[in-house]
């Protein structure tokens, strides 16, 4: 695992860790799921159903394949490798993906507002200056859009074990100009 990777990782994991509790359960991905359906008014119920879906099935997948002891929690430890495995996590990050960008387009016209984008991220708990590098790094239009596959690749690649110098490394760290 590439070291860009690892360090994704660890972000996303204390991101989802909403209550704070140091361990992801279920309460964490109801937190997570109700904030981003909160930035996320504008979106149809369809779009909020599939977000709900994903997060469910985020939830649902790392419980099912990682919590051997029944515990019902998730520790770093647990994480970290199983989140990097294509084989194992790679159906539910791509249904995350999927239903994530399209809450981001609720005019249906296949492009994200550089707001919403802000407003989403920030609900899920990246840090606004790294949000934005995000989104520069995607290669906006002259409108400042990006496209909904832009960002849904984006996410896919946030968790690819090897890959390094791709947009989501952005959200670890905000790179200097």
């Amino acid at each position: 695992m590439r070291d860009e990777a690892a360090k994704r990782v660890e972000l996303v994991f204390s991101l989802f860790d909403a209550n704070g509790n140091g361990v992801l359960d279920s309460d964490d991905f109801d937190l997570m799921t109700g904030r981003v359906l909160e930035a996320a008014t504008a979106s149809d119920d369809g779009a909020k159903d599939a977000i709900r879906a994903a997060f469910r099935r985020y939830w649902t997948t790392l419980s099912t394949e990682l919590d051997a002891n029944g515990d019902g929690v998730i520790s770093v430890d647990e994480f970290r490798p199983f989140v990097l495995d294509p084989e194992r996590f790679g159906p539910t990050i791509a249904e995350f993906a999927e239903a994530l960008s399209a809450l981001g387009d609720p005019d249906g016209d296949g492009l994200i507002e550089r707001p919403l984008f802000v407003s989403l991220m920030r609900a899920i708990g990246f840090e606004e200056a790294n949000i934005h590098a995000l989104f520069d790094a995607f290669g906006p239009d002259a409108d400042d859009r990006v496209t909904v596959s832009t960002w849904a690749v984006g996410i896919k690649e946030y968790y690819a074990p090897d890959m390094a110098g791709i947009p989501g490394d952005r959200l670890v760290s905000a790179r200097a100009v």
